[in-house]
């Protein structure tokens, strides 16, 4: 009988032990579950946390350019570089919307005022009528422009030495280059009639006619002018300088040299020398300029607009700034085309493309 009741007790007591680490396996497993819920909880937030840091650093450029052609194409990709040279990794750190206006300027005030709303960091700017329509658009966004042959003519500041709080950047004409390309005119082409093709709205390009037809006071030039509204009237205003004009010089026109296979069609039919005001319009068949690289420009411009990126700086604290360097460039091929002759001085002189 006692020996019944010793088998009772030590089932009982083995039964209680074996409940009891029952008990601790369990409450070891709750901590361990909590423990690991805890932890996936923390790095959710810490993820959460990372995304909206990694948000908070890709920086909204908008870029609004007026129209399509090479120069101002240049420009950009160089303002991509200048800010990509300064740590702005497209796709990384920073995003870029390009809108084209097409050469309308309701379409450029569209662009901006959109920009705005959208709450985009900064403003690229190409070209007068972009910039124009950004700061009109802007009360608080910052701009930086280029392709604009004068910022003060253009309203866009006082003093480029002191520009406003909201924008700056580089001009697209060396001080000296309508003087250099109307004395060079003067000396190589005297007597002639200089025909002048150029959009009577866009603000630089009235500025430069009346730059150039002021250089030619004192020399024995005269201006021929023909003024259009759109690209669409190119060809026939070049066609009406047939006659008229010994020799054309168009100006950094957007609406010009954005149809300027039109006015070098008609150089070459009727051998009239073209000088143009930069190296694309070279390129594409101009014979001679004393141009300026826009994608050197442009990059300047990039450069200044990492500045304002970084907070080092506001536009107000960056000097808008002219070309530094302007050099004497012929195209061989175009000149023969158009019935040029080259001259030994320009050999040694100026830098030949196409060669």
């Amino acid at each position: 009988m006692v020996h019944n009741w010793g088998k009772l007790f030590l089932t009982g007591l083995l039964s209680v032990t074996v409940l009891a680490a029952c008990g601790e396996g369990e409450e070891g497993s709750q901590e361990d579950n909590t423990e690991g819920e805890d932890t996936a909880q923390e790095e959710t937030e810490q993820e959460t946390e990372n995304a909206g840091e990694s948000e908070e650093e890709m920086m909204q450029v908008g870029a609004t350019q007026i129209v399509e052609h090479p120069s101002l194409d240049a420009a950009y990709e160089g303002f991509k570089q200048g800010l990509a040279d300064n740590g702005y990794t497209e796709g990384e750190n920073i995003e870029y919307d390009l809108q084209n206006a097409q050469d309308d300027m309701n379409n450029a005030q569209t662009i901006a005022n959109n920009f705005v709303a959208d709450g985009v960091d900064l403003i690229f700017a190409n070209s007068t009528p972009s910039a124009q329509s950004a700061l009109q658009a802007s009360s608080e966004t910052p701009i930086v422009f280029t392709s604009v042959t004068d910022a003060v003519e253009a309203g866009l500041m006082d003093d480029p030495e002191s520009p406003g709080e909201l924008i700056t950047g580089v001009m697209d004409l060396h001080p000296e280059a309508i003087d250099m390309t109307v004395e060079f005119i003067a000396e190589n082409f005297p007597g002639s009639s200089v025909g002048l093709i150029y959009n009577s709205g866009e603000q630089n390009s009235v500025t430069q006619v009346e730059a150039v037809e002021a250089a030619m006071e004192g020399t024995d030039l005269e201006a021929e002018t023909r003024s259009v509204s759109s690209s669409a009237e190119v060809q026939q205003a070049a066609d009406s300088l047939v006659g008229d004009a010994d020799l054309m010089y168009i100006v950094t026109d957007n609406t010009v040299v954005s149809a300027l296979e039109s006015v070098v069609s008609v150089a070459e039919e009727q051998d009239i020398p073209l000088v143009v005001s930069e190296p694309d319009s070279l390129q594409r068949g101009g014979f001679v300029t004393f141009g300026i690289d826009y994608h050197t420009i442009g990059h300047r411009a990039g450069e200044m607009a990492a500045e304002v990126l970084d907070g080092e700086k506001t536009p107000a604290d960056i000097p808008a700034e002219h070309p530094e360097d302007m050099q004497l460039m012929i195209n061989r091929e175009a000149a023969e085309a158009q019935g040029v002759e080259i001259k030994e001085d320009w050999e040694e002189e100026a830098e030949f493309i196409n060669e």
